[in-house]
């Protein structure tokens, strides 16, 4: 597995696993030639929100917005959040987040951080979001409903949305498609997911992705282990009509 410098790398969901995190940054060295994207949901669940939020923003790495950073703006920078709405958030990871900022809220810059984040990236042959995109709407009337929380309906496209990029995103651990196992990155039509599930006690494997050298890259937050696979080795194909057939509940 040779490589060549000037990477473009990208960094599946965090959600808090800062020493995780720098494990994985260790082991992909990436250089000030290398390009270092993150796909957005750095917070919640973890034990260090804080930190993952304070090191990617302060290293200028872009960054996706994910469902997790929307759910938070949506509680934090509102008046008279619904009891309810409340609990929803703090339920999927927010009290964690709360508590690696040692605080009873979010410093004003982080949230105006946040607010700036951008929903995708095009970076030419290859096009980045959180969750995906609707496939039966035009791009330019699609908004962060679709772009931070869609699932099946983009997992089941029949072909490709581009016809010449390849759209990476996380959101959707991978084993809750099917047939993939954890750890593995799964790949449909025109699409590729590399949220591992870093936070799930099933999984515990946050990935990097070097799309350059065709390399992932995988820390197991829970066993502290690390590994490399050549791309071809760790993605497994997902067939449009078995996301059809599938009706489960969804997650945050």
């Amino acid at each position: 597995m040779s490589e060549t410098r000037q990477r473009r790398i990208v960094i599946g969901d965090v959600h808090g696993h800062y020493e995780g995190l720098m494990t994985l940054l260790e082991a992909i060295a990436p250089t000030s030639n290398d390009q270092v994207y993150f796909l957005g949901d750095l917070i919640d669940r973890g034990p260090h929100s804080y930190h993952v939020v304070n090191f990617v923003k302060q290293n200028n790495y872009p960054c996706l917005l994910g469902n997790h950073e929307q759910m938070l703006l949506n509680i934090l920078t509102q008046k008279n959040v619904p009891p309810p709405a409340m609990q929803a958030w703090l339920y999927s990871g927010g009290q964690a987040t709360l508590s690696s900022y040692q605080t009873s809220t979010v410093p004003q810059d982080h949230l105006d951080w946040f607010q700036a984040l951008p929903t995708y990236l095009d970076l030419g042959d290859i096009w980045l979001t959180h969750a995906g995109l609707n496939p039966n709407m035009p791009l330019a009337e699609q908004t962060a409903d679709q772009f931070c929380w869609i699932r099946d309906e983009f997992h089941g496209i029949e072909k490709p949305y581009f016809p010449d990029k390849l759209i990476i995103v996380g959101h959707t651990i991978t084993f809750t498609l099917p047939n993939v196992t954890p750890g593995k990155l799964a790949e449909g039509r025109g699409w590729l997911d590399i949220d591992t599930g870093a936070y799930h006690p099933r999984s515990g494997w946050l990935t990097g992705l070097d799309i350059t050298n065709q390399l992932i890259y995988q820390v197991n937050v829970f066993q502290d282990s690390v590994r490399t696979l050549a791309l071809e080795d760790g993605v497994v194909t997902v067939e449009p009509s078995q996301i059809k057939a599938r009706r489960h509940p969804q997650r945050a």
